[in-house]
């Protein structure tokens, strides 16, 4: 494409990456990979600055024809959202255990290829920049203190805690110490400048933890809640649509209302007479259903992937391209949150889509839940619909193959689980009691996701704890009921909700709004609708906001 909008929209990607060379190599953008995001309040401004700028162009521009309308519609929407947060001070106090700025610090490194010494030689030169990154982020913090826009108590001790683990003041290595060692074997690699930027990482890391702990977290927001009114600014970010939060908490306790009630039907499959927490017991604890060993855990969420590849492609249900009919299974670094999670190509394809996978520590792993993580994660969730986007050059714009709106994105790929679910690959009692668990566990998070940052009540005709107000441990009590995994990984969530609110919902809402769209297109084309090419058609569209989504997919 050579319109105006597709032309500033691809300057605009190529402007954010030197400004964000974190963002480029996420993105797979080649040049930015030797420097580090610049957290500081003056690398903030510039990047609120680069939106301001393209935002009045794109407001210039002629958006009347179809591609054109789409295109500009993804991009303003972006736009306006960055700057409503911008002007809300949330880059001031972005302290969280995931998706925040320190997460992002640390995390680039993992997309980093490390195969040769020239490879080596530029991790060097970025892992090097760390220390002045961090030292950014602790300015713009304390800026935020002054202006009022803290972080709340829980997600700052929490931060501490993980950096002090990169650090490496708990049980586990380093984590840039011990990242370092694999250029060992690596010929000409610059082993010596990579110790010792390795070292200067940690002491980073290690001053930030102390930093949060001794002098942010005293005067950090003690409210575990945000709020109403930054409740529904996140609601707006991460679902491209306005979502009346009163008629989402209430929808999401019918919802668990129904899910436990399926689920209680389906343990009686697998193990008739005993109770859910009994069935659930046995699934854990069984050898006979475990998986032993990172390697073997590693090996067989890859062959379920591919076998899922290969049915999608066999029996013709979408059209995926040889480029990207692979997805690599991969063991996530220690000290990050507890959730599996995936990382897309980059745009020449060079790295392919991954899926992420924490072990926590764990060497023994339970089967039955993890094949509807799969597909979520994979295919035909977030690879098929990420990969898609990213190799649709002739009809998405740059910006449009490389932004996500968690609405959009999740919703598909909790969407993907159902369809394989259709498609019969839950045939197994104990592999559908996973994904029905993921189903609970997902509407639970928009009944204390927006309960707690919104002040609502447990409804008075609930018979658990009726009309009292949600608290984090009535939070993890309710999710770990509708939860496949360990306390570990439920005290882990209740974190990642509680620092980064209006998420979570979007899994369970998201995939509302694609069962809705498919219900319409049903009923207008009767007899003659063909599922293949409705999912093709709303995967052409690239990642993009729900109300744009329905407006578009109406076209259909």
């Amino acid at each position: 494409m050579t319109s105006p909008i597709y032309k500033l929209s691809d300057s605009y990607i190529d402007r954010l990456a030197v400004l964000d060379p974190g963002a480029a190599t996420y993105m797979g953008i080649p040049g930015h990979d030797h420097e580090m995001t610049d957290f500081s309040p003056a690398g903030h401004d510039a990047r609120a600055a680069l939106d301001h700028d393209v935002l009045t162009q794109l407001n210039a521009l002629d958006a009347s024809a179809d591609a054109d309308r789409l295109a500009a519609g993804v991009l303003r929407e972006s736009l306006e959202m960055g700057t409503l947060e911008y002007a809300s001070n949330e880059h001031l106090r972005s302290i969280r255990v995931i998706a925040g700025d320190v997460d992002a610090a640390r995390s680039i490194f993992d997309l980093m290829p490390t195969d040769t010494a020239e490879q080596w030689s530029i991790i060097a030169e970025r892992m090097s920049q760390v220390p002045r990154t961090f030292a950014g982020m602790r300015e713009s913090w304390a800026l935020g203190a002054q202006r009022g826009a803290l972080a709340q108590r829980r997600q700052v001790l929490a931060s501490s805690e993980q950096l002090a683990a990169w650090a490496g003041r708990g049980t586990a290595p380093a984590f840039f110490e011990q990242f370092v060692e694999g250029a060992v074997s690596v010929a000409g690699a610059p082993i010596e400048q990579l110790r010792t930027a390795a070292k200067a990482a940690s002491k980073a890391l290690g001053e930030t933890s102390d930093y949060l702990r001794n002098e942010y977290a005293p005067i950090a927001d003690a409210h575990d809640g945000v709020g109403a009114d930054r409740h529904a600014l996140a609601r707006r970010r991460f679902m491209g649509m306005n979502v009346e939060a009163r008629d989402a908490y209430e929808w999401g306790w019918g919802e668990v209302e129904r899910l436990d009630a399926e689920m209680a039907r389906v343990a009686q499959e697998i193990q008739p007479g005993a109770s859910l927490a009994e069935v659930r017991h046995l699934l854990d604890t069984d050898p006979a259903r475990s998986i032993v060993g990172e390697d073997g855990l590693r090996d067989w969420l890859q062959e379920i992937m591919d076998d899922a590849m290969k049915f999608l492609i066999d029996e013709d249900h979408f059209s995926i391209p040889k480029s990207i009919q692979r997805v690599e299974a991969m063991i996530s670094p220690p000290g990050g949150a507890a959730a599996m999670y995936y990382t897309g190509p980059s745009e020449d394809l060079s790295r392919p889509g991954r899926t992420w996978y924490p072990t926590n520590g764990r060497t023994v792993f339970p089967r039955w839940s993890e094949p509807t993580t799969a597909y979520h994660e994979g295919v035909p969730g977030h690879h098929l619909q990420v990969a898609i986007a990213t190799i649709n050059s002739e009809k998405l714009s740059r910006f449009q193959r490389n932004t996500f709106v968690s609405g959009h994105g999740e919703g598909w790929a909790l969407y993907a689980e159902r369809l394989m679910d259709e498609f019969g690959f839950f045939a197994n009692p104990e592999y559908r009691l996973g994904y029905l668990y993921a189903q609970a566990f997902r509407a639970a998070r928009v009944v204390i996701d927006i309960g707690m940052h919104c002040g609502f009540t447990i409804p008075a005709s609930w018979p658990w704890h009726p009309g009292e107000a949600w608290t984090p441990e009535l939070m993890l009590e309710f999710l770990s009921a509708r939860s496949s995994s360990d306390d570990e990984f439920n005290r882990s969530e209740i974190n990642r909700y509680l620092g980064w609110p209006g998420q979570a919902i979007s899994y369970k809402l998201g995939e509302r709004v694609w069962l809705d769209l498919r219900d319409d297109a049903r009923k207008k084309h009767g007899a003659a609708f063909d599922l293949r090419k409705w999912h093709a058609h709303g995967l052409d569209l690239g990642n993009l906001g729900l109300d744009l989504l329905k407006s578009e997919m109406a076209r259909f």
